[in-house]
């Protein structure tokens, strides 16, 4: 008897089940023994690339939390691909909704923040505008123009001290109490991850969005302050064109 592939796929990722009919050992016997072998394998294996992933997250809710946590999520969301270097891309939305992870609500913020880390690390490479293009630029044209960024740029707002989250535990140090939403860039070979402030956060949202520079200034609100944000973007190689 051959099994098909769903009834594979379904036993691989149910424990409780018995070996699908048709994996049997070379003398025809059901390969029971051999079978929990391989889906313990394919278990621990995944488990190792979502810990491997999320560094922060695990050492949040400690290794026994998340290993445990993990065996739930890769039964819900096995891998589509045979690259693994995404596995993990519903982390964030499946920490939403997990209900023992909710007494640390800030995890899917820092799971976002990871896996916008692996994105970047993983985007293709393009070429920056010169420091001095802004300068080169009619001032009266300037509320109009917009911009196209780096595929290795992503924004993570957040409504929790995210980046004093992730620093302190990847650097040490102590958490902020203010909202800072994330920016990750890829200035050179390896991302960096940068603060910023909720109208930053708003600003640049806007302007990834495609919104005119005028216009997006505005949402900033009365005095908001472009240099800091845009002296940010120009040295994390963040800005590839300028549109007029």
């Amino acid at each position: 008897m051959i099994t098909t592939q769903t009834d594979f796929r379904t036993a691989l990722l149910d424990p409780s089940s018995p070996a699908p009919n048709g994996v049997q050992n070379p003398d025809g016997v059901p390969a029971t023994k051999r079978f929990d072998v391989y889906r313990n394998n394919v278990a621990v294996s995944l488990t190792d690339a979502l810990e491997t992933a999320f560094p922060v997250v695990n050492k949040l809710v400690g290794t026994d939390f998340f290993r445990a946590m993990a065996g739930v999520y890769l039964r819900a969301h096995p891998p589509t691909s045979p690259v693994m270097m995404f596995y993990g891309d519903e982390m964030p939305d499946f920490l939403a909704g997990f209900g023992p992870a909710q007494s640390v609500p800030y995890l899917p913020d820092v799971a976002r923040l990871e896996l916008a880390m692996r994105h970047s690390y993983h985007a293709e490479d393009a070429s920056p505008i010169e420091p001095d293009a802004l300068a080169k630029i009619a001032p009266d044209t300037l509320p109009n123009v917009t911009f196209t960024f780096a595929p290795t740029v992503h924004l993570i707002p957040s409504n929790y001290p995210l980046h004093s989250i992730w620093w302190a535990n990847t650097h040490g140090g102590d958490i902020a109490k203010a909202a800072q939403p994330t920016l990750i860039t890829r200035p050179e070979f390896d991302p960096s991850v940068d603060p910023l402030t909720p109208e930053q956060t708003a600003v640049l949202a806007a302007l990834i969005d495609g919104t005119p520079l005028g216009a997006a200034l505005q949402i900033g609100g009365a005095g908001f302050d472009l240099g800091p944000l845009l002296g940010l973007l120009l040295s994390r190689n963040a800005l590839i064109s300028i549109n007029t």
